[in-house]
């Protein structure tokens, strides 16, 4: 289950898209002004919508895809400790 406040998506290539939806969404919406308008702006809102908000939003998500499953963060004794998780595997 995901955290709320983890932005990390449930795979790196459907977060990648997710980036290349809305970063395109966003530079086409400025970049239609002169095609189109003020109207190329309603692209806007789909681009943060796809980053969940703002492009640093995406930047934090695609930093938690990639660590997910890697990290462990283990809290007690008032502290908490950041560890690489085992895995079953062995090599």
């Amino acid at each position: 289950m995901t955290d709320r406040r983890s932005f990390a998506s449930r795979s790196l290539p459907r977060h990648l898209a997710r980036g290349a939806l809305g970063f395109g969404a966003l530079a086409g919406s400025v970049l239609l002004i002169p095609v189109v308008g003020p109207a190329g702006l309603l692209l806007a809102p789909l681009g943060l919508l796809a980053l969940r908000g703002c492009p640093m939003c995406w930047a934090i998500g695609l930093l938690q895809t990639l660590s997910n499953g890697r990290l462990r963060r283990s809290c007690g004794d008032g502290g908490c400790e950041l560890s690489v998780a085992r895995h079953a595997r062995s090599t």
